[in-house]
């Protein structure tokens, strides 16, 4: 009996396996090996630095395994960690507060021996997760109603007001986008939205007079005037469009790029690798990643629409809207179409805590592929 039951359990696994989005998968493990390529040009090469695309490719290969695993989980599972995932990020973001590690100005990590984890980037995936099992509890009776929605706008300010303190401006509107976005995939009405987004555009002068620290203030008045400072906050900028607009049409061919291999651009093997990218594969690079990540993004939106059961839609349409903001966001910053904020590239972008954060996204996106038609 007890073979009998193990074997049912070996085949439903292998079935499962079977029913993985193997389009997408193709995609990311093209986009993460791409990644690991452009790192190894970040470091040009060379044997004593090159250690970081190794660390990119390992992570990858582990988080991927990781995500398969997520992914045969049982939907019903998801659902049963989401609040118990959303309280565990808010007590680690309270650690950064009171014994977290600070580096480059600010306090937004925890040392555990000899690994540093940035609970913001968990609180990613953890708040969508919460804000997808509170809503399921009340779209199966019918739509929500508006003291609904403010239960919903209590769970995203929490984290969003701890993360702000760090200070991480671009992680916190990250969170706060994400989650309106699955506000909206709920139901709440356009008129709120509205007045939502006019309260933001009036409020905006006072947050950026009385809530942005100096050096947030200094990234918004570069934006708005890259050349008001191009030896100091504007140095980096000025710097990622040069390499862009010398890439042309078609690059300046591998690892030989000017602007990255003389390491003109800081940190250029996270946040701005973009611009490695766009100097060495030119516009038709640089568009080819674009292109693959909006297949990617397709794929999640497909598999969202699908879903048969509100908590997997909603989170499945989170993780997209996540996904697609660091992106959007990423690239926009680099180009100098938006201030400058700490959003690294998916998947191609140096990064463990972030790199975990993507692939714990896609691994609930085929879990919800896979356990489409299932209940709760």
């Amino acid at each position: 009996m007890a073979g009998n039951i193990s074997f049912s359990r070996r085949q439903n696994l292998v079935e499962k396996l079977t029913r993985l989005p193997w389009f997408m998968l193709t995609t990311i493990i093209a986009i993460a090996t791409f990644g690991t390529a452009i790192l190894v040009s970040a470091t040009h090469g060379d044997a004593a630095n090159s250690q970081l695309a190794g660390d990119h490719a390992i992570r990858f290969v582990v988080t991927l395994i990781f995500a398969i695993g997520l992914a045969v989980t049982p939907i019903r599972i998801w659902s049963w960690v989401a609040y118990p995932a959303y309280l565990g990020a808010m007590a680690l973001l309270i650690g950064v507060e009171v014994a977290g590690v600070e580096a480059g100005g600010a306090q937004r990590w925890l040392q555990v021996g000899p690994v540093r984890v940035q609970p913001s980037e968990l609180m990613k995936i953890a708040l969508l997760l919460a804000l997808a099992r509170y809503y399921h509890r009340f779209l199966e009776k019918g739509p929500a109603s508006a003291w609904v929605h403010v239960g919903a706008f209590v769970i995203i300010a929490c984290p969003v007001a701890l993360i702000l303190k760090q200070p991480d401006l671009g992680t916190s509107l990250l969170l706060a986008a994400t989650g309106g976005t699955v506000i909206f995939f709920a139901g709440l009405s356009m008129k709120v939205i509205t007045a939502a987004i006019g309260l933001v555009v009036i409020g905006a002068p006072t947050a950026y007079f009385f809530a942005l620290a100096d050096y947030q203030k200094a990234r918004v008045q570069t934006f708005l005037d890259p050349s008001r400072d191009p030896l100091g906050a504007g140095y980096q900028l000025q710097q990622a469009k040069i390499a862009i607009g010398s890439g042309g049409v078609s690059g300046k061919g591998y690892m030989q790029g000017t602007q990255s291999q003389l390491e003109y651009i800081p940190e250029q093997h996270t946040d701005f690798i973009f611009t490695i990218i766009a100097e060495e594969f030119g516009l038709v690079g640089a568009l080819a990643i674009l292109a693959a990540w909006g297949v990617a993004l397709w794929q999640g939106l497909l598999i969202a629409a699908r879903s048969e059961n509100a908590f997997g839609a909603l989170a499945a349409a989170g993780v997209v809207a996540t996904l697609g903001f660091y992106v959007v966001v990423n690239i926009g910053m680099v180009m100098g179409l938006m201030p400058v904020v700490g959003v690294p590239l998916p998947l191609i972008s140096y990064g463990g805590t972030a790199m975990l954060t993507v692939m714990v996204g896609f691994g609930l996106l085929m879990a919800v592929h896979i356990h489409r038609k299932d209940s709760l």
